[in-house]
């Protein structure tokens, strides 16, 4: 209770803000507008979100959604009654020419393809849910896998957009969520912690990215023991999705709030939604710190190639974003609003990330997929 200097009258604590402010003010700077628009465009979506999550619920059939540049979220219908429902919520619907199901049935077999052969040169497939096509990126067209690879991908006539870029990817390894772990105690090896879990059980797991705990290291937090690798689906050169688990030693905890490398200030965990494509999103890791964005696709695989020599590796199911990450960000922290959603996996080589509102890409480890897969609950604030 606190009481005013004029009257003497007794009056209640404002009411906690619906965002933490260092997000509203990373997400005001990388919009170009004030934080009380901020904070409008975050209701918007949420709002939105809801009566999307509302039609599912009331049986009505989706084919995929994404928000635009305007913030609308656009809903991916099979049938003209279902256009109609959609509208009625005052949500934006369409009727693809293939839609999410098709194009997932696509980057399923261009995994296949991959899964067989490594397709060096080839960074990334994705389906693009805007355009209505699947995007390859490629680095080299002139290896032999690649090759292959593109004369398979261009079987599909025009729901394949193929891109060119002079990135190659790689995958980002260099106790809050977002804090650095240092690998087996090696201050020169590093990845950054993602979020709490517990199994049916009650035993506490750190949900991460799978190439930050192959080979099952201990994990250190300033120079204390916190955690053991325990399971991972990475594996350099092979087919691999990029979750892994370590087990809480006793005595150590996640916390359920992410750092926002700031004044202290972190933002509370309250679920694991996972945000559709287009909406905002910030992330915290142990080199680059708290950067923000936006989804722009799930359901991407890329190939991430090793710098050190080794062989490729193809990894599939990810999340892609315009948050800018470096080396020993990977197993960082993502969440939009108060809802958490992965880890980070990697990015561009030699990205350099200037700021908060520094606009660059990333991949990211869904959470919730992850979670689902290794029967886990999230622990929430």
């Amino acid at each position: 209770m606190a009481t005013t200097g004029a009257t003497g009258a007794q009056a209640d604590a404002p009411p906690a803000p619906r965002y933490e402010p260092r997000m509203i003010e990373a997400l005001a700077d990388t919009l170009g507008v004030s934080e009380s628009a901020a904070v409008r465009h975050l209701d918007e979506q949420a709002d939105q979100q809801r009566r999307l999550d509302g039609l599912r619920k009331d049986g009505v059939r989706t084919d995929g959604a994404f928000f635009d540049a305007k913030g609308t979220l656009t809903v991916n219908v099979t049938a003209a009654r279902e256009a109609k429902k959609v509208k009625a919520t005052g949500l934006t619907a369409r009727i693809p020419g293939r839609g999410e199901a098709e194009l997932a049935r696509i980057t399923a077999a261009l995994d296949t393809a991959a899964a067989k052969r490594v397709p060096s040169g080839v960074a990334s497939w994705e389906a693009d849910l805007a355009s209505d096509t699947v995007k390859v990126t490629v680095t080299d067209s002139s290896t032999l896998a690649a090759r292959a690879f593109l004369k398979k991908a261009r079987g599909y006539g025009d729901a394949v957009r193929v891109v060119k870029s002079d990135r190659e990817l790689q995958a980002k390894a260099a106790v809050a969520p977002g804090s650095r772990m240092n690998i087996n105690n090696n201050p020169g090896s590093w990845c950054s912690v993602g979020f709490g879990a517990k199994n049916s059980s009650g035993r506490q797991y750190l949900v991460t990215a799978g190439h930050c705990v192959t080979g099952n290291p201990g994990l250190y937090f300033d120079g204390s023991k916190f955690a053991s690798g325990s399971t991972t689906r990475f594996a350099l050169g092979r087919d691999s999705v990029d979750m892994g688990l370590a087990t809480v030693d006793a005595g150590s905890s996640i916390t359920t709030s992410v750092g926002t490398w700031g004044n202290g200030a972190s933002v509370a965990v309250r679920g694991s939604q996972r945000a559709a494509v287009g909406a905002s999103l910030c992330k915290s890791g142990s080199t680059t710190g708290w950067t923000c964005g936006k989804v722009n696709a799930y359901n991407v695989t890329v190939t991430y190639t090793d710098r050190n020599g080794g062989p490729d590796t193809v990894v599939r199911g990810l999340g892609r974003s315009t948050v800018c990450v470096e080396g020993g960000d990977s197993g960082g922290a993502y969440i939009a609003g108060n809802q958490a959603q992965g880890m980070t996996s990697g990015g561009p080589t030699n990205q350099s990330c200037g700021g908060v509102n520094d606009q660059g890409s990333s991949y990211f480890q869904p959470l919730d997929d992850t979670l689902r897969y290794y029967g886990l609950t999230l622990n929430t604030n």
